[in-house]
């Protein structure tokens, strides 16, 4: 793929910009061919440097992270979003769901807290580990999700989670469990996850 690895140089720091659909083979050759440009740009500069654009897993940040100090001594920093508000969530999932009665928690659940609802269920804050929430239809999270989350819990499988962040576990919808290995797994930001043949897909 061309132009997989792009590179903008701002103020105070230098943005490597990675395309969505790259493969990771791409993005490895891109940056063993960018690594002249770089060098001139860190001549005597140590300009932090943030890698934004594409979700990789751990093994690929340190793919991508040795390329880069093999051949300069810099800072490397992975964008990961914090939170995610509505007006977000409409760009980013751009999926129409069912309407549905619809209750509104304000404010992180702690661990060991609990909320249980018909209907869909919207959390104005953080599922911290240890916490929990079960819907009957639909889950929001506009902060991050690393407790547990159970939506179409009486069985509907039409039923999403969304959240702002991903980095759980678990993960359910209807009677279908999906086991998050966080080696292997990226931490996914702003994330809609759904049923697709009774896979959980997180997209």
């Amino acid at each position: 793929m061309k132009n997989c690895v792009s590179i903008h140089l701002k103020k105070n720091e230098l943005i490597i910009k990675l395309s969505q659909e790259a493969e990771q083979v791409e993005i490895i050759e891109a940056l063993n061919k960018k690594m002249t440009e770089l060098k001139k740009l860190y001549k005597d500069d140590k300009t932090p440097m943030t890698i934004t654009g594409k979700i990789l897993k751990n093994k690929e940040m340190d793919e991508i992270k040795q390329v880069i100090k093999s051949k300069i001594d810099v800072d490397i920093e992975f964008d990961i979003p914090k939170g995610l508000g509505l007006h977000s969530i409409r760009e980013t999932f751009e999926k129409e769901i069912a309407t549905s009665e619809t209750k509104f928690h304000r404010g992180s659940l702690r661990s060991g807290k609990k909320i249980e609802t018909e209907g869909s269920l919207v959390i104005i804050g953080d599922v911290n580990s240890g916490a929990e929430v079960i819907a009957s239809d639909n889950i929001i999270v506009l902060g991050a999700l690393r407790g547990l989350a159970h939506a179409g819990a009486k069985g509907n499988k039409q039923a999403i989670i969304a959240a702002g962040l991903v980095d759980t576990v678990q993960i359910r919808i209807a009677n279908v469990v999906k086991e998050i290995d966080r080696e292997e797994e990226p931490m996914h930001k702003q994330s809609y996850v759904s049923l697709k043949e009774n896979e959980i897909i997180i997209e």
